[in-house]
């Protein structure tokens, strides 16, 4: 994965399987990345997280095995 961009809306795979739409915000005080659920509209840093996840693709890239 490449440098997170700042407002890219990214699709996010919890350790459960669950799919997420995630816009990255960018970098708060003291490095931490803070997000925005596009669903909820919550917004949130990683250090908040309780469960495992990973950037699958952003929203324009395609998304992996259809490239």
């Amino acid at each position: 994965m490449t440098e997170l961009l700042p407002h890219t809306v990214y699709h996010i795979e919890l350790c459960s399987g669950e799919q997420r739409r995630w816009r990255y915000l960018g970098a708060g005080a003291g490095g931490a990345a803070w997000w925005r659920d596009e669903e909820t509209g919550l917004e949130f840093n990683e250090g908040g997280l309780l469960y495992a996840w990973h950037v699958v693709a952003a929203e324009d890239a395609a998304p992996p095995g259809d490239r």
